[in-house]
C-alpha cells in the first residue's frame, strides 16, 4: 500500500507542480502511509496520459438476472460462443460484483481523466433495469476506441475453503486472436499483479500456481480483443475478511489506486 499511495502521489505531485491547482476531475487521494519516505518528484508531463485510451469493462450488469433470455443467447467468443453474459457474484451480505466492479470503474476512470487519459467504459450505468452488454462487444470495445488497452474488472465467488486473494488473467498466444496481443497482454498482467501486491493485496490462495496470474483462452473479453487486455478478479467475495474491503468506500478506493499504477506503469 505505500508503493501505490507513493506512486500515485508522485504522478499527482507532478501535474500539480506544472499545471498549477489540480483539476478537480479525479482527485480522490490515495491511501495515506505516515512511515512511508518522502518521494522526491523529478521532473515530467503535466498529464502523463495526454493521448492515451484506456477502456474499463466493469463486470456484468446489475439487472442481469431479471433477463436470463437475453444474457443466456449465445455469441461469438473467439472461434466458439459463449452466453452473451453471467449474473455475477455477491457478497454473502448481498453485495453484488456488478455494483463493486461499477464503483472501483467510476473511481479509476476518474484518476485516469485526471491524468489526462480519455477513458471508454463498456456499460454507462449499474441499473436493475438494464442487462449486458455481451461479452463480445466487451471484447471488441478496445479496438473501435484505438485504445492502448483494456482492463476487465471482476471479483469471483470461490465458495473453496479459505478462498481469498486476486488474480490476474491473460489471452495465450492463439493464433489468430490473441497472438498479437498476447506479448504486452503479459506485460499488461505483471504490471496489475505488481500494483496490487504493493498495496497489501494477496494473490489468491485457489488458483494453480498461487502466484496470482492465470492464462485462459475461453473468454471472449480477451480473445476478441485487438489491443492488450486482462482481466482481474480482484478478491473473493465470498470471502468475508475481502468483503469487508470491498464494501468500503475506502477499500474500493484501494484497489482503484492499484489499478491506476498498473495503467501508469504500463503506458509510460
Amino acid at each position: 500500500m505505500r508503493f501505490v499511495a507513493l506512486a500515485l502521489a508522485a504522478v499527482l505531485v507532478l501535474a500539480a507542480c506544472a499545471a498549477g491547482p489540480p483539476s478537480t476531475t479525479g482527485t480522490a487521494a490515495a491511501t495515506p502511509s505516515s512511515t512511508a519516505p518522502t518521494a522526491t518528484p523529478t521532473p515530467g508531463p503535466a498529464r502523463p496520459l495526454e493521448g492515451r485510451t484506456v477502456v474499463l469493462d466493469p463486470g456484468h450488469q446489475l439487472g442481469n438476472r431479471r433477463f436470463p433470455r437475453e444474457i443466456g443467447r449465445p455469441v461469438p467468443a473467439g472461434g466458439f460462443t459463449k452466453p452473451c453474459n453471467t449474473t455475477g457474484t455477491a457478497t454473502d451480505g448481498g453485495y453484488p460484483e456488478a455494483t463493486f466492479t461499477w464503483q472501483v470503474s467510476q473511481r479509476v476512470a476518474a484518476r485516469l481523466r485526471g491524468l489526462g487519459a480519455r477513458v471508454v467504459l463498456t456499460r454507462d450505468r449499474n441499473s436493475a433495469r438494464a442487462w449486458g452488454p455481451c461479452v463480445d462487444v466487451r471484447g471488441r470495445a478496445g479496438n473501435r476506441t484505438g485504445a492502448d488497452l483494456k482492463l476487465s474488472i471482476h471479483a469471483d465467488g470461490s465458495y473453496a475453503a479459505g478462498a481469498r486473494g486476486f488474480h490476474v488473467v491473460r489471452p495465450p498466444r492463439r493464433a489468430p486472436w490473441t497472438a498479437d496481443i498476447a506479448g504486452p497482454s503479459r506485460r499488461l498482467a505483471l504490471d496489475v499483479r505488481t500494483a496490487l501486491r504493493r498495496a497489501g493485496f494477496v494473490p489468491a490462495t485457489y488458483t494453480a500456481g498461487g502466484d496470482g496470474l492465470d492464462v485462459r483462452r475461453d473468454l471472449a473479453t480477451l480473445n476478441l480483443s485487438d489491443v492488450p487486455t486482462v482481466l482481474v478478479e480482484l478478491g473473493n467475495m465470498r470471502s468475508p475478511r475481502e468483503a469487508r474491503v470491498m464494501t468500503t468506500r475506502a477499500g474500493r478506493g484501494r484497489y482503484a489506486d492499484a489499478l491506476v499504477v498498473a495503467v501508469v506503469s504500463n503506458l509510460r
